[in-house]
């Protein structure tokens, strides 16, 4: 009986074995399919998210299984794609993504230039820069990179002055004039929409500011023009670069398609940069 119980064992052993090794390619044969690759590729909401659904069938086409991870701050998605936990991400202007890659000693690059965000100051309490009093609260972002570039359009304002030669590495303390007295409260940049209830302006990013449902072209006292220098790019790592996945990636997200999407869908709030 023992015999025949081992004999037996072996034998539904061997069937498994069997039935397991060809699963993945029956599967695929019989549906007449290939297995599609796979690419995680981090984003914020609005409007990376958005753009990448929009190319999503498109790579499909292509083979590509496209996978969107939303973020909802600026410092995951780039220690998750140095971790491998993404094969990409798409939420950050080069200025950004060159500076958190040097200061962490991360491997980061980025294949190509995708669009602008202007910049803009918004506010719920006065209707024209002018009508800033004297001593008003400025909500500005807190990183660096993205502080610099607020403290640079106040300056375009009228309202400050900075230190010659500070450019994008400006900080509260680069402000050489100040003649309304303004003073600065230094927010991380989600949070700046909400800080609109309590402070006389806030300088926002484009991003945070279509969530908050703020219309840039139409809310925003001021807003960068389309020369800005802060142009937000597909991030990879280094050495990525000639994955025929991430090549397909990025051309498509240059593509007259994507460039007819983000014209159509934001109106110059969002500008095409390529």
């Amino acid at each position: 009986m023992k015999k025949f119980i081992g004999i037996f064992s072996l034998v539904l052993s061997f069937v498994f074995l069997l039935t397991g090794c060809g699963g993945n390619t029956a599967n695929n044969s019989n549906n007449g399919t290939q297995a599609k690759t796979v690419l995680k590729v981090g984003a914020t909401a609005v409007p990376h998210a958005e753009i990448l659904n929009f190319v999503k069938p498109l790579l499909e086409k292509e083979g590509i299984d496209l996978q969107i991870v939303e973020f909802s701050d600026y410092v995951q998605p780039n220690t998750a794609l140095a971790d491998k936990e993404l094969d990409a991400n798409f939420f950050q202007h080069i200025p950004y993504l060159e500076k958190f890659a040097s200061e962490h000693n991360l491997p980061l690059t980025y294949t190509v230039p995708v669009h602008i965000e202007p910049m803009g100051v918004y506010s719920k309490k006065v209707k024209n820069l002018a009508d800033i009093a004297s001593g008003a609260e400025i909500a500005v972002p807190s990183d660096p990179t993205n502080a610099g570039r607020a403290l640079a359009l106040l300056e375009k304002a009228g309202l400050i002055k900075l230190k010659e030669g500070v450019g994008i590495k400006a900080t509260v303390s680069d402000i050489a004039e100040n003649p309304k007295n303004l003073k600065f409260r230094e927010l991380e940049a989600p949070l700046l929409p909400r800080a609109l209830d309590d402070v006389t302006a806030a300088v926002i990013n484009t991003n945070y500011a279509l969530e908050a449902k703020l219309v840039p072209t139409k809310d925003a006292l001021i807003i960068e023009d389309k020369n800005s220098p802060y142009v937000n790019i597909l991030a990879i790592r280094k050495g990525d670069e000639n994955r025929p996945e991430i090549q397909k990636l990025s051309k498509i997200l240059n593509s007259d398609e994507v460039r007819k999407f983000i014209q159509d869908k934001y109106q110059g709030a969002v500008v095409p940069a390529f």
